[in-house]
C-alpha cells in the first residue's frame, strides 16, 4: 500500500494507530482481489470514523432503546431480552448489531459472541467478521462478488453488502482512493 496516496483521506497525516489498523486489514484481506481489499478498507474507514480501529457504536442508553425487543428493528435484529439493544450495539469494523448477528457471526467463527460481545472489538475478530461477512453475505444476504466481480467494479452498490445505500457514493469514492493506493 502506498500510504502517501491515502494520506489525504486522513487529513494529511496518519497516526500510528491508523497505520496499525490499515496493516491489520491489509493482512486479513491479503488473499482477496484488489477491488475487495479497497472496498473493505473504505468501509472500515467510514464505519470507524477514520480511526481504522474496531469501535463501539456511540450513543446514550436512550438511543439504544430503538433496538429493544419491543421495537420493529429490535425484533428484526433478534433482540429478545430487555437491554439487548445496548448489549448488542454495533461493534467492530462494520458495526455488527443485534443478538442474531452476534450469534451467527460467533457460530461461523467458533466464538461465543453472544456471551462476550466485546470480542468483536478485537482486531483479528473484527477483521474476520468484516471480511467473511462481506464475502459470504452475512449482513444483508448480498456479497462483494455481486458488485465487484465485474468491470468496472460497482463500488456504489457494493454498499448494499453492509448497509443498503447509506453514504454509498462517498464510500465508493474512498474505495477508488484505496484501490489506487494498492
Amino acid at each position: 500500500m502506498d500510504f502517501d496516496r491515502i494520506r489525504p483521506l486522513f487529513g494529511g497525516r496518519l497516526t500510528q494507530a491508523q497505520v496499525t489498523g490499515l496493516n491489520s486489514i491489509l493482512h486479513a484481506t491479503a488473499q482477496l482481489p484488489v477491488t475487495y481489499r479497497a472496498y473493505l478498507l473504505a468501509t472500515a474507514f467510514h464505519e470507524t470514523a477514520r480511526t481504522m480501529q474496531p469501535i463501539t457504536e456511540r450513543g446514550t442508553l436512550d438511543y439504544f432503546r430503538r433496538y429493544e425487543p419491543e421495537t420493529a428493528i429490535g425484533r428484526r435484529l433478534g433482540n429478545v431480552r430487555a437491554g439487548d439493544g445496548y448489549l448488542f450495539r454495533g461493534r467492530g469494523y462494520v458495526q455488527i448489531t443485534g443478538r442474531t448477528n452476534y450469534a451467527n457471526a460467533g457460530r461461523k467463527l467458533g466464538l461465543d459472541l453472544v456471551g462476550n460481545p466485546d470480542l468483536a472489538l478485537r482486531g483479528d475478530i473484527a477483521s474476520s467478521i468484516m471480511v467473511r461477512g462481506s464475502c459470504e453475505g452475512w449482513f444483508t444476504g448480498r456479497k462483494l462478488a455481486d458488485y465487484l466481480d465485474r468491470s468496472p467494479p460497482d463500488y456504489v452498490n457494493a454498499r448494499r453488502v453492509i448497509n443498503g445505500t447509506d453514504r454509498a457514493a462517498l464510500i465508493a469514492g474512498h474505495a477508488r482512493s484505496f484501490e489506487a493506493a494498492l
